[in-house]
């Protein structure tokens, strides 16, 4: 893909993930043109003091549950990467009507704008909580996820293709329990930990944006990319951060999982594996997604990728030199993600 005459729209791009993709795509891929669409103007504005402030980078004020907006901010746009959305699995879970509202609703308006616009490729960012949710957040993520890819049913009349990434936790952000036990620390000395036996699926914020780079430049309408990515435990995050610290447990919170999974048995029939990802194919792989099959192999009946059973695991080493960046810039007062 030749991405300096590509025009590229982020919904969410004043979070994490959108910071950093803003940056590797101006540092690295010099685009045409970076739009942030957000709707609070004081992030953009600190994004903005923060040194975003490119030239081919521009900001646009807006909201994924308003359609025209939206409509307005995607004239003349190549690739949009979808990323809104209301995170917090407790604030999601007291808020029902409001996730559905941005998660599911918010999803449909950026579908319907790029098909009305003309966008050329629609990548989706969804969640491990999306597999067989017990939680608000994973259903509305699951259903968002539904309706970008089959919203590929519409390619007879339309040019648009729309794809979905799905990663489990993102080290660092702010969703992320690395600060939760950073000023837990530095407050009593005492991190709470839900349950010792807890496990999740771990990626760095670089890996998850280079992941979307590369699977903009490889979709072809309807799949769910999923990488391979190692597993932690909670205790052995808590123990890397602070060995001496006492740990209280504290019990599950509500809608959340002791393990967290990837792909679901049920989807296994349709995955491919290739050496670093998985492709889930849509279900209608008359559609486009047929030529994953000459890539790849398909996994094997009844597989399913958990964070419990993941053959890759970091231990508490690997786990502190992945953290020591975000102590480094606690401790300095710095840490803005």
């Amino acid at each position: 893909m030749n991405w300096k005459d590509k025009v590229i729209l982020v919904t969410g791009g004043t979070g994490s993930f959108g910071k950093a993709f803003a940056k590797i795509m101006l540092d690295e891929f010099q685009p045409a043109k970076v739009i942030v669409f957000s709707r609070d103007e004081l992030k953009q504005h600190e994004m903005r003091v923060a040194g975003f402030d490119h030239p081919n980078l521009r900001y646009f004020i807006g909201d994924v549950r308003d359609l025209e907006r939206l409509k307005r901010a995607m004239q003349s746009v190549d690739i949009v990467v979808h990323a809104a959305a209301l995170k917090q699995v407790p604030a999601c879970e007291y808020n029902p009507m409001e996730a559905v509202k941005t998660n599911i609703l918010g999803s449909s308006n950026v579908v319907d704008a790029a098909l009305d616009t003309g966008v050329k490729k629609v990548l989706a960012l969804s969640t491990d909580k999306a597999v067989n949710p017990v939680n608000l957040y994973g259903a509305t993520k699951l259903a968002a996820e539904k309706l970008v890819v089959q919203s590929n049913a519409y390619a007879g009349k339309y040019e648009t293709r729309l794809s979905c990434v799905r990663y489990g936790n993102v080290v660092g952000s702010r969703g992320s329990v690395v600060p939760v036990f950073l000023r837990q620390k530095a407050t009593n000395g005492k991190l709470t930990i839900t349950d010792e036996r807890m496990t999740r699926f771990w990626l760095s914020l670089e890996q998850g944006v280079r992941f979307v780079i590369k699977n903009i430049e490889n979709m072809q309408g309807g799949e769910v990319f999923v990488p391979k990515i190692p597993s932690m435990k909670v205790v052995d995050l808590a123990k890397a951060m602070a060995p001496d610290a006492d740990l209280e447990i504290i019990g599950i919170r509500p809608g959340e999982k002791l393990h967290e999974m990837l792909i679901s048995r049920d989807e296994s029939r349709t995955t491919i594996e290739l050496d670093d990802m998985f492709v889930v194919q849509p279900a209608e792989a008359f559609w486009f997604g047929g030529r994953w099959k000459e890539k790849g192999k398909p996994v094997s009946d009844g597989f399913r990728y958990s964070s419990a059973e993941n053959p890759e695991w970091l231990d508490v080493d690997q786990i502190r030199e992945i953290v020591e960046p975000f102590e480094i810039t606690f401790a300095q007062g710095k840490l803005t993600l």
